[in-house]
């Protein structure tokens, strides 16, 4: 599409935050692809992920109306649908939410009313095109609609519970099974007559002439276990709008595709895989999986075996694989980030700050592609070669598309051409299973939570365990027992308790939660766990020792001072690795997880090879440099964009308000942190790195101890080394070369071994020839020798294939109670007797496998007397094939 276009994709954004903007709404930048602190979550799949803790009650902002275009990736778990996209007009893996927000303050009237003007009045889309639905309940939405904006009655339609049951509709919105929840109207666009396809609520309503645009939800109840509403003391507003499929209706285009953003990355993707069709379904792929795959290693995920990394390399490797089936053998996929640069940089500039890391990792994964496709095709082939009934099993045929990136119609063509056919029913049932088991691990919630309810009359626990570790007046508020709210509890119960104020430590940012203990009148809670509740309540878990507690009980808390004071140290120590990591490996080096225990801390960070011993050294001097320099670590409180401005680093998944702490160690390290910390560098003692090692593709962990744990480290090594010294008879500044004088004895008795070995395979070849037997001018020997392994039968068929001229041959070797197995075929057999079918026919009688070329076949399997029996039938078994 080369015509220019009204309104841009750029435009659009701009006009949605400048209107929303004049109604008095706060811009609020998109939240990352990985929802901060929430497990439940794989991704952030809709506009309402980032403000989920303000519809609970359990997060306040400084403002009560919000506008933000937010960036959503839905490509896994629940929202999943990767397989469409690319062959339909709206399916996008990522995609664009431009939403408003109201956090009890404005509600249905307001937001009907600025979404008509913003779409009819600003965009000038005709309002003859337009129509609505509402939940079939809310008279209220449907009377604003008619009466205010001036629809026809016959423009809004009523859905009832479409979905099978009460408040199971598509115009009734929920967050989960319960709490906040309400009924929302759409907005649709009509695109003509001539696009089939009926109104929503019609038979026909899955055609592409009526198209959702708008969905205002109004969050009014709040959901009980029994099913049951009660109103919201204050009701919100919560709306999400597609940014690609407005584009197409604004820009007068059928698909999403052919919007000015897609066309762009579409036009690259074809002069890199020099494709002439511009509607090819595999360049539409592309273009959308640069999207989804760039934002999520901007992101923070880079690509792996489980979870998040799992899901960016399944999009990675299906974007390379429709390259693969425009022909492309050679790296295309990175390049296509300086375009997408182009195109979506201003709106995000992180995007642009981290090209080098996104083209980084997409090379590394592209690099990957050929090295997959042919582990997969050698699983196709041990498939294959297992059938007995000329159908490739479903759950293979799966297995070799989810590991292997084999789609479903590249392993039917790889069938056909064997006269194979695939199960596609047991892979249907297999892919179902596999979401199935997505929806289930992405429900919305998980572990204890706190009703809306309990949480609206809370108050944020107040943290006082930065100065000090005991605490007397804590007020407790709240009860939890089972996981539900109890006003008291006995001796015995496990219990976590609510206080208004703690010394106590809550889990998050990688730092454990302290333990300790809390006592009052005549009782005792010993604190195994102190844990954040909604964001912003510490819960104390553990045991009611003695006695009896009940809500307005007070309390007084001692914090495990060994304890924290441990953690903190490596808490700290973490910070400055941050630091030296990024000075030593390069500014690419990203936080990709941590844990901060009393014992031990462990750092997980972005880099693509592993960390030399020099570079590990230089890391470790640079550590313990600021750690003798003893700076004051100094703490900042101030708003998120100051702290920005002031040069602190904010953590890969970690959510932030809008006022934050900043934790600064002289001018070598600056952080966004709500952890604990020593008072001086110096007090960290010695930092000392204990293990590296590669945790998935792109990302590294390092393990260290701090403190006293660093001294034991450093006795417990010393001892090692001397233990190590004594064993070989010298002292410990002579291990290394007693240890080089045992390698090279070792290297000298194994090269004798082998002499041995072979002189002895040398005479065996001249005695087994001789009982070699001859079939139609071929020689047959099938024997088994005594203590040869893989390599001494190889060495031996070579011989033997020298001595024998025109023969088949099976050897095993047995060695404690397993065999291997060896088969050849030489000269005139060859084209007769193929060496991976007779090695199968053996090693499937002894409970093993193998295969190979067909003049030489590998396997193994169990020695015994089906073993012999085995090698007693070779002759018969290649008699038919040689006479």
């Amino acid at each position: 599409m080369n015509t220019p276009v009204k309104f841009t994709t750029s435009q659009i954004r701009s006009d949605f935050l400048e209107f929303f903007k004049s109604k008095g709404h706060t811009i609020v930048p998109s939240a990352p692809l990985v929802p901060g602190n929430d497990p439940t979550l794989l991704f952030t799949n809709s506009g309402m992920v980032q403000f989920k803790d303000v519809f609970l009650g359990a997060e306040k902002r400084s403002y009560v109306r919000a506008a933000d275009v937010q960036r959503c990736l839905r490509a896994g778990g629940k929202h999943n649908d990767l397989d469409s996209v690319g062959y339909t007009a709206r399916h996008h893996t990522f995609f664009e939410m431009l939403g408003n927000w109201s956090f009890g303050d404005y509600f249905k009237k307001e937001a009907i009313a600025w979404a008509w003007e913003l779409l009819t009045q600003v965009w000038k889309l005709p309002a003859e095109r337009l129509l609505v639905t509402v939940y079939h309940t809310d008279d209220e939405a449907h009377a604003l609609w008619r009466d205010m904006v001036g629809i026809p009655e016959e423009r809004i339609v009523r859905i009832g519970d479409n979905k099978g049951a009460p408040y199971a509709s598509d115009n009734f919105w929920q967050m989960a099974d319960t709490g906040p929840c309400g009924p929302c109207t759409e907005i649709f666009y009509d695109h003509g007559a001539h696009i089939a396809g009926g109104p929503p609520g019609s038979p026909d309503e899955d055609g592409d002439r009526f198209i959702e645009i708008w969905n205002l939800v109004f969050m009014q109840f709040d959901r009980q276990p029994d099913g049951s509403l009660q109103p919201l003391p204050a009701p919100c507003v919560d709306t999400g709008m597609g940014l690609e499929r407005l584009a197409a209706i604004l820009q007068h285009v059928h698909t999403n595709y052919e919007i000015d953003l897609f066309q762009a990355l579409i036009r690259k993707a074809a002069e890199l895989t020099g494709t002439a069709d511009l509607e090819n379904k595999s360049l539409r792929v592309i273009a959308d999986h640069i999207r989804a795959c760039s934002f999520l290693i901007v992101d923070g995920v880079l690509p792996s075996n489980e979870g998040r990394g799992y899901v960016l390399r399944r999009i990675i490797r299906r974007a390379l694989r429709h390259g693969w089936m425009l022909g492309v053998r050679q790296p295309f996929f990175s390049k296509l980030v300086p375009t997408l640069v182009e195109q979506m940089g201003e709106a995000y500039p992180e995007l642009p700050a981290q090209v080098d890391t996104v083209v980084r990792a997409l090379q590394a994964e592209e690099e990957r592609f050929a090295e997959t496709l042919d582990a997969g095709m050698k699983i196709f082939d041990d498939v294959a070669a297992k059938v007995s009934d000329g159908v490739i099993p479903g759950v293979d045929a799966f297995r070799l598309y989810d590991t292997y990136g084999f789609p479903l119609d590249l392993t039917q063509d790889i069938a056909r051409e064997r006269d194979l056919t695939v199960d596609t029913d047991g892979f249907d049932a297999a892919m179902e299973d596999q979401r199935r088991k997505g929806r289930e691990a992405g429900k919305f919630g998980g572990g204890v939570t706190l009703s809306a309810e309990l949480v609206a009359t809370l108050k944020p626990t107040v943290f006082l365990g930065y100065d000090r570790l005991q605490a007397d007046g804590l007020t407790v508020v709240a009860l939890l027992k089972d996981g539900r709210p109890v006003e008291s509890v006995q001796a015995g119960d496990e219990v976590i308790v609510l206080t208004d104020q703690t010394p106590f430590y809550a889990e998050s940012g990688g730092q454990v939660g302290d333990t300790g203990t809390l006592v009052g009148n005549g009782l005792q809670i010993a604190v195994g766990d102190t844990q954040k509740f909604a964001g912003q309540f510490h819960g104390h878990v553990g045991t009611l020792k003695q006695g009896a507690l009940k809500i307005g009980d007070v309390l007084a808390g001692q914090v495990d001072a060994q304890r924290r004071g441990a953690t903190i140290l490596n808490h700290s120590a973490t910070h400055l690795l941050h630091a030296a990591l990024r000075e030593v490996l390069g500014t690419h080096v990203q936080q990709k997880g941590s844990l901060v225990a009393p014992d031990r801390l462990r750092f997980d960070f972005s880099h693509f090879q592993p960390i030399t011993a020099e570079e590990l050294a230089v890391i470790e001097r640079k550590v313990n440099e600021q750690v003798r320099a003893n700076n004051a670590a100094e703490v900042h409180n101030m708003g998120m964009q100051e702290a920005l401005d002031f040069g602190a680093m904010a953590l890969f998944g970690e959510k932030y308000g809008e006022h934050v702490r900043v934790l600064k160690m002289g001018e070598y390290s600056t952080e966004l942190c709500g952890g604990t910390h020593v008072s001086r560098t110096g007090d960290i003692g010695l930092f000392k790195i204990t293990s590296e090692g590669g945790v998935s593709s792109g990302v590294r962990r390092i393990e260290a101890v701090t403190g006293q744990g660093a001294l034991d480290y450093v006795a417990d090594e010393e001892q090692r080394l001397h233990d190590a010294a004594q064993l070989l008879g010298g002292s410990a500044g002579d291990v290394v070369d007693k240890i080089r004088q045992l390698g090279e004895r070792q290297k000298k008795l194994e090269r004798e071994l082998e002499a041995l070995k072979a002189k002895v395979a040398s005479g065996a070849t001249e005695d087994l020839g001789a009982s070699a037997i001859e079939v139609g001018g071929v020689k047959v020997l099938a024997a088994r020798l005594e203590g040869f392994d893989a390599k001494a039968l190889r060495d031996t068929m070579d011989r033997l294939k020298q001595q024998l001229g025109d023969a088949v041959i099976l050897l095993a070797g047995v060695q404690d109670g397993k065999a291997a197995l060896v088969a050849g075929v030489n000269g005139a057999a060859l084209g007769k007797v193929k060496a991976g079918e007779l090695l199968s026919h053996v090693a499937g009688q002894i409970g093993g496998k193998g295969g190979g070329r067909p003049d030489m076949a590998q396997g193994g399997g169990e020695d015994g007397p089906k073993l012999v029996s085995a090698l007693d039938g070779v002759l018969a078994w290649i008699k038919p094939h040689l006479t």
